[in-house]
């Protein structure tokens, strides 16, 4: 009893220390404001804080009823879940490990031996041991697995923030595609009125064989290019599908006009929108883990200590076995360590803290690409705004001067060659238009999911 009293003492002083290093957040160049907007400064990290619905500022009923179903039915978003639920209970067992194990046995046996004869032996236990974190191993443990526990609830965030981005820059390209497809359905129709005035043409003798085939292969070519546009229609329905867990054969996605508002670009923006980006939340935490790994590759040049005490009762008879006569037990330290491993020890350290220098390196390249991120959308909506107003001054030339030489054909001062070379331009001006604007809806989205999303830090 006087030993393990000793021991018992020993431990208590010496577990409030911890070996290997203790955790501080190296510094990431990050600068104090960005190049293409105003308002930002440098600010803490704030991966915690409520984004909610980032989507509602486009004010579309059916993007929100589609982006709601990927927390609940994408199955990446299911497999993050699951890890993290898997690393909050690998927390619950490190903490788990810091207190006593209590054990309780029971046996009954019949053997019998040459000598002896036959034999009953009887048995009722209890044990507790305990090993002491005299050096911090377990306590670093706990911290390395707490670290990684909350690296995967914000890679859970981040494959969440992911999984919405894609969808909502899926639905809004095939919203466009809608307008693309309808386009060149107008022009087919169009284009249909055109042959069959010219086909009459011919017959009649006043146009050419060659005016009819240019008739004919600009129908085509139309026709040709709405079917393109479908298939790529279909196979972005597909993607939606999947991204919210269902079989595509099983969704669709109806022709609809797009309703939704573009939301402007505030004029400045909060620095502490970057700071919530869970990538980056993901990159530090993790780095925070490799840290603590190393404080457990250090205990390992250290000894441990397990205090055990078990005491019950065994006896021939199951008859009174619980009596005084049969009581048995048992109380004492042990001190377990390596006396030679060949470098086995600090190798592992070795290779713990090139392990956190590792993660450094990763977590300052994350937080380089996140702000090249947002530089990127950022000059990319600032310069689309101003490629759009040229766009749309060139789409409406190209529509007046297909009517213009529409009029200036039906009055037979010009060769349908004019009118189909006008005609093309003004379809090609429109398409590239609406391609323009369907790069802004996605730019727009990639904007938001790179600040974290959303335009705004909720309270």
């Amino acid at each position: 009893m006087k030993t393990l009293l000793t021991a018992l003492t020993l431990a208590l002083l010496l577990s409030g220390c911890s070996v290997g290093p203790d955790y501080q957040r190296p510094s990431a160049s990050v600068p104090v404001h960005f190049k293409e907007a105003k308002g930002w400064k440098e600010a803490a990290p704030q991966d915690q804080q409520n984004k909610g619905e980032w989507w509602r500022v486009y004010h579309d009923d059916t993007l929100s009823g589609l982006l709601r179903q990927v927390a609940v039915s994408n199955q990446n978003v299911a497999q993050y879940e699951a890890q993290y639920r898997q690393a909050t209970a690998l927390v619950a067992g490190s903490r788990a490990s810091l207190f006593p194990t209590v054990t309780g046995t029971a046996s009954s046996t019949r053997g019998a031996t040459a000598t002896s004869g036959v034999s009953n032996s009887h048995s009722l236990e209890a044990g507790a041991s305990w090993e002491p974190d005299i050096w911090g191993k377990l306590r670093r443990t706990l911290e390395e697995n707490r670290a990684s526990a909350q690296a995967s609830a914000a890679d859970l965030a981040n494959i969440t923030l992911s999984a919405r981005s894609a969808l909502a820059q899926d639905y809004f390209q095939l919203r466009i595609m809608d307008q693309q497809i309808a386009l060149y359905q107008q022009s087919v129709a169009q284009y249909q009125r055109y042959l069959k005035i010219i086909e009459n043409k011919y017959q009649a003798g006043s146009e050419s064989r060659a005016t009819l085939a240019q008739a004919q292969a600009q129908l085509e070519s139309a026709r040709a290019s709405a079917l393109d546009l479908s298939w790529q229609r279909a196979q972005t329905e597909h993607a939606i599908a999947v991204l919210i867990g269902r079989a595509p054969a099983d969704f669709s996605l109806a022709v609809a006009p797009l309703t939704a508002t573009l939301p402007a670009i505030p004029n400045s923006l909060p620095a502490e929108l970057l700071q919530r980006r869970p990538d980056i939340a993901a990159a530090e935490r993790t780095m925070a883990a490799a840290n603590a790994a190393v404080g457990v590759a250090v205990a390992g040049y250290f000894p441990d200590l397990t205090l055990s005490a078990s005491g019950g009762y065994a006896s021939s008879a199951i008859r009174n076995l619980i009596s005084l006569p049969n009581r048995v037990w048992s109380l004492g330290p042990s001190l377990s360590g390596t006396l030679l491993d060949f470098g086995a020890t600090s190798a592992s350290v070795e290779q713990a803290r090139a392990a956190y220098d590792a993660d450094v390196a990763s977590y300052r390249q994350t937080v380089l690409e996140a702000l090249a991120e947002v530089e990127d959308n950022l000059v990319e909506l600032n310069t689309l705004q101003e490629e759009m107003l040229a766009q749309q001054r060139a789409t409406d030339a190209a529509k007046e001067s297909a009517r213009v030489t529409q009029n200036q054909y039906q009055a037979g001062m010009i060769d349908y060659l004019d009118v189909a070379t006008t005609e093309n331009t003004s379809l090609t001006q429109q398409q590239s238009l609406l391609s323009l604007q369907s790069t802004q809806w996605a730019t727009s989205v990639a904007l938001i999911a790179a600040l974290g999303g959303g335009w705004r830090a909720e309270k």
